[in-house]
Order: C-alpha cells, then sequence, then structure tokens
C-alpha cells in the first residue's frame, strides 16, 4: 500500500480566532473556508505542502448523534486541552518558538530536551488543542 496523511481534524469553537491562528500565528495557508447551517469548517495545511491539511472544525455539530452529556464533555475537555492535539516539526525550533511567543501565543512549554530525544514545545491554539513543535534533526 502507498498512503500518505491527507488531512486531520482538530475542533474549534471560534472559527475567526482560529483561523488567525493557524494563519498568522502559524503561518499556515487558507485552503477552504466553508459555511453551513451556522457553522463553519477551516481547511489549512504549510505552505508547499498541499496534500497535507489540518481540517478546523466544529467540536460537536448538532445532528451527529452526539448527545448533551457528551457535548459537556468535549467542551470541558477542550478547555482544559485534553482533547485534541497534533504535533508539528520544523528545523528551527528556537526561531518557531520566538515568533510565536512575539505573537502572544499561549506557551505551554518552552524549547525543551526531551528524555525520549526529542527537542519541542508546546503552545495551545485558541480551543486549548495542544500544539507540539519538535525540531528536525
Amino acid at each position: 500500500m502507498d498512503l500518505t496523511i491527507h488531512s486531520s481534524f482538530l475542533p474549534h469553537d471560534d472559527p475567526d480566532a482560529s483561523l488567525a491562528f493557524y494563519r498568522d500565528a502559524l503561518g499556515f495557508e487558507v485552503r477552504n473556508d466553508v459555511g453551513y447551517g451556522g457553522m463553519r469548517w477551516i481547511t489549512v495545511g504549510p505552505v508547499g505542502q498541499p496534500g497535507t491539511s489540518i481540517v478546523l472544525e466544529p467540536p460537536a455539530p448538532d445532528g451527529c448523534g452526539i448527545t448533551d452529556d457528551e457535548k459537556r464533555t468535549i467542551a470541558e475537555m477542550m478547555a482544559k486541552g485534553t482533547y485534541s492535539g497534533v504535533n508539528l516539526a520544523t528545523p528551527d525550533l528556537d526561531e518557531t518558538f520566538a515568533r510565536l511567543q512575539a505573537g502572544d501565543v499561549e506557551i505551554v512549554q518552552e524549547p525543551t530536551d526531551q528524555p525520549y530525544g526529542v527537542r519541542d514545545c508546546a503552545v495551545r491554539d485558541p480551543a486549548g488543542n495542544l500544539i507540539r513543535i519538535q525540531e528536525l534533526r
């Protein structure tokens, strides 16, 4: 088999704030921005990598079989930053971190050499998703 990752999904609770974070803070390009029934799906991805995208989606749209209790649980987990996340990579972690820090992004962890062999940092997007960024070696 020859498989690639085409897109992954992250929830958002404020599409405009998420769009600003992924476009302006991370420098991703906007590939699609679709509204339907009061909801909004935004597809973003790294410049120069058209085959890899992140779809920012409503976390629990109506009509998907998600109960009110489940919606509350999802909202609580998003607020704590434990619902979803993504790992990114960069050739220059210090430069990337400095740009994010200057952009008033919520910092979770400054660049650190991890005991499992990577050097990374962590930030949160406006929905609380954990974004870990590791340095390519």
